[in-house]
């Protein structure tokens, strides 16, 4: 109650609590259950904040249900389960209750749209998603690997869909979390969800990533919140001008495209009359480090230059195997 209270005064309408918390492993808390229900409620009456928490089954819509809480969401676990996703949609088919669905562990952005067309099938209308990052084996800063790139694809397919960002999951440290934040609203997301607990210390979940209300204040005053549109006549005619010569550049990178293919289908002709095996290690490892090199001058990042290299590469691959 303490920090509701405090996320109250600085503005916060809506309280997100885990009762249940899915955890790795076992003796892990895993959340107060059943009896949270009624300290959510304490909390709504009291200060008059919406109340929501994770599902997981379907005894805990039901509960949910029976309590009134205002919004639920799915976390990435269940995301990941089509089995469970289908039990809370059946649970919840007929009631007007809006349900926020994480990414799931895995980059996977059909088991992430599958688990909405579940959902929406159910007859569930208010859905949203939370990008909360994606496991990952690489090195990184971050807990989990942000996955922009899926979220703009998911935004791209459902552009009226409220999108939210979990940075407090993403970073796994609280020190990360505003830079995540702020990245979130660059790229034009709706809204964040944030951890936040009036003494991180002592928090039983996830304490290195909690903010408190103080912290999280100075956190969402400092965020540059940019236009999604303007209604400037000059900034629409300065960017439609701009987005002209991007489709312009677009058509002919295409047209390159088409004609690197064509050099492929070459290639494998004389492959196949001289016996060669397509794919060529060292020649392709040649490509791709004259290309990181040339990107380097021409000031693109590594990142992009590998993705797109490697895309090409494999367009090129399977170009060759059908010429064969």
């Amino acid at each position: 109650m303490d920090t509701a209270r405090a996320l109250k005064d600085i503005g916060i309408g809506v309280l997100r609590a885990g009762l249940w918390k899915p955890r790795t492993h076992p003796g892990s808390f895993e959340g107060v259950g059943e009896q949270g229900l009624a300290w959510l409620l304490k909390a709504r009456e009291e200060l008059g904040l919406r109340i929501c928490t994770e599902v997981v089954s379907a005894r805990h819509v039901q509960e949910c249900l029976r309590c009134g809480v205002d919004l639920l969401w799915i976390g990435a676990r269940t995301t990941g389960n089509p089995f469970l996703v289908q039990e809370i949609a059946d649970t919840l088919s007929g009631h007007d209750i809006p349900v926020l669905v994480k990414n799931p562990l895995n980059p996977d952005l059909d088991l992430w749209i599958g688990a909405l067309e579940r959902l929406s099938r159910a007859g569930v209308r208010k859905l949203g998603v939370v990008l909360r990052g994606f496991s990952s084996r690489d090195s990184i800063a971050y807990r989990n690997d942000p996955g922009w790139k899926l979220a703009i694809d998911l935004r791209t397919r459902y552009p009226e869909m409220a999108f939210f960002v979990d940075p407090s999951h993403m970073a796994g440290e609280r020190r990360y979390i505003r830079e995540l934040s702020q990245r979130a609203m660059d790229l034009g997301l709706d809204g964040l969800m944030i951890e936040s607990h009036c003494c991180p210390e002592k928090a039983w979940s996830d304490a290195s990533q909690q903010l408190t209300p103080q912290a999280l204040k100075e956190l969402l005053e400092g965020l540059v919140v940019r236009k999604t549109s303007s209604e400037s006549l000059s900034y629409k005619e300065s960017i439609e001008a701009l987005r002209a010569r991007i489709d312009v550049i677009d058509e002919d990178l295409l047209r390159l495209l088409r004609d690197r293919m064509e050099i492929s289908r070459q290639v494998a002709a004389c492959k196949r009359e001289h016996n060669v095996a397509i794919l060529q290690a060292e020649r392709w490892e040649h490509v791709l480090e004259s290309a990181l090199e040339s990107g380097r001058e021409l000031g693109l990042s590594e990142a992009a230059v590998r993705a797109i290299m490697t895309a090409i590469h494999e367009e090129s691959v399977r170009v060759q195997k059908l010429s064969l």
